[in-house]
């Protein structure tokens, strides 16, 4: 038929972006105006074909294949479709696994079924050269289009540059219209402000009550203490002391009789997941248990809003993240009389609002495994953002505690 269609290598294209204009192909070192590079794309093809556009593939790697933000944004814009395959770490160094693979089978299958009379790709691995030569046995003409080098060189396999039908470099005039270098000197794109809540959460000293008993885990322990047989004959080991209080450690701290010499440098977050010192209770207070969550609060259009909102707005930063669940929960909230309650809890979370929020938060990637590790400062920050929101909304300041 006589349509374009776009095969778009994100690592290639905006890591070849990344080693033009700041240096080095890490993508962290650019910004990206998705809206502008898609259009820009698909101007650029139309033009260049002479025919209208079905589609853009956007093929990218992500950490367990799971959607990041922008990757959310981009599958909603029109005539763009997004194909992930997995990226991994190896040897310090992410790879994307897949992506080829996929361009390959997506590419093969246009041209067999005759959807387009012209394939424009993005990339630079030889691993798309079967791909492009069965398309182009089915009759379609295959458009290569490269991101101009930063050493002036080549960036793309030779075999595809030989074999392609068209070519065309994408030059740093075109690139710059959509993606821009991040100055880290705080021209153009400023480092993040520092938050202080994080700061201190991370900062503060334990209570003397953990510090006793990770002193007392410490001590040498007989054989027999240290390790045990565990059920199927294995070696079971005691878990080792944290260095993070919980917020009972804190809430203790600030109870009536308590010693002001105790107090920690800021009490903002400690929360209920880090099991440390002092058992969680069976059951939350009455007044917890009764406090409603966003899902109860929210209708089925305010959800259709909260998922447009997640898409087109929401950025992904952990404490972003929080503070948009409290700004929504806070707003929909019937019952004030919840608010000096959920105050009163500070720093804890209610039990059902705070794995909701997580739940939140896991739809932007966010505490996903990172090398088998939980990633501990996204939750912190995500629950910073949660306090902060409310102290705003509310005007009730959780000022950190006297040392």
């Amino acid at each position: 038929m006589d349509r374009c269609i776009v095969l778009v290598d994100a690592g290639y294209l905006l890591g070849a972006a990344a080693s033009l204009l700041a240096g080095e192909p890490s993508r962290s070192r650019i910004t990206v105006d998705h809206t502008a590079l898609i259009q820009g794309l698909r101007e650029r093809a139309e033009s260049d074909t002479q025919q209208p556009l079905l589609r853009i593939y956007w093929f990218d790697g992500a950490p367990d294949r799971v959607p990041q933000p922008e990757h959310r944004r981009l599958r909603v814009m029109p005539r763009v479709t997004v194909r992930l395959g997995a990226l991994t770490r190896s040897d310090g160094r992410w790879a994307q696994k897949g992506v080829d693979a996929a361009m390959h089978a997506e590419l093969t299958e246009l041209a067999r079924n005759r959807a387009c009379s012209d394939v424009v790709l993005v990339t630079g691995d030889g691993d798309l050269l079967p791909g492009m030569m069965a398309a182009k046995e089915h009759g379609v003409a295959v458009h290569l289009w490269a991101v101009q080098a930063a050493d002036g060189d080549y960036n793309q396999s030779e075999d595809l540059v030989a074999e392609a039908d068209e070519r065309r470099v994408l030059d740093r005039t075109w690139i710059t219209k959509a993606v821009r270098a991040k100055d880290f000197t705080g021209v153009c794109a400023p480092q993040p402000a520092p938050r202080p809540e994080i700061a201190a959460i991370l900062s503060a000293p334990l209570p003397e009550s953990a510090l006793g008993a990770a002193t007392d885990r410490s001590a040498p322990q007989p054989r027999h203490q240290e390790a045990g047989a565990g059920q199927n004959g294995t070696e079971e080991r005691a878990p080792a002391p944290k260095g993070v209080p919980t917020p009972k450690d804190l809430a203790a701290l600030r109870a009536p009789g308590a010693q002001p010499a105790q107090h920690p440098a800021s009490a903002t977050l400690r929360w209920s997941s880090d099991k440390g010192w002092v058992d969680r209770p069976t059951a939350e207070p009455p007044e917890a248990a009764s406090m409603p969550t966003l899902a109860q609060l929210t209708t089925a259009e305010q959800r259709w809003a909260d998922r447009e909102e997640d898409i087109t707005t929401v950025g992904g930063d952990p404490f972003e993240v929080g503070q948009v669940f409290a700004r929504r929960w806070v707003e929909r909230l019937g019952d004030q009389t919840h608010l000096p309650k959920l105050s009163g809890m500070y720093p804890r979370i209610p039990h059902r609002v705070d794995g909701e929020l997580l739940r939140y938060a896991a739809r932007f990637g966010l505490l996903a495994h990172k090398d088998d590790q939980i990633d501990e400062r996204d939750r912190y920050a995500i629950r910073a953002g949660f306090w902060r929101e409310i102290s705003v909304r509310t005007g009730v300041e959780h000022p950190p505690v006297e040392a």
